[in-house]
């Protein structure tokens, strides 16, 4: 489907009635304006945006293991790794005399 928006002064663009229906857009959206490998222009809503990152992103994530469990636990192993270290360097300088 095609649609005619006109530019108004100040670089503004109105959006046809029917396609804000379409998209959802309400007064307030931030609206995404993208160029592809053709130099096509496309609209894309915020919302739209965000849903196709996260669609990209599920890919990452491995299923039944939750993001913030694994972020938890790694840092607990760092901080446990750290201390380990910090005791290993105290005995020695212990041991030295120091």
């Amino acid at each position: 489907m095609t649609y005619d928006a006109k530019v108004i002064n100040g670089g503004k663009v109105v959006i046809p009635a029917e396609l804000r229906r379409k998209m959802g857009i309400a007064p307030g959206d931030t609206l995404i304006f993208e160029e592809d490998d053709k130099g096509n222009i496309v609209l894309k809503t915020y919302r739209q945006v965000v849903r196709e990152v996260q669609e990209e992103m599920k890919q990452y994530l491995r299923p039944g293991i939750s993001a913030v469990d694994e972020l938890i636990a790694e840092r607990r192993w760092e901080a446990a790794k750290e201390e380990a270290e910090l005791r290993d360097y105290e005995r020695r300088a212990n041991w030295k005399g120091g």
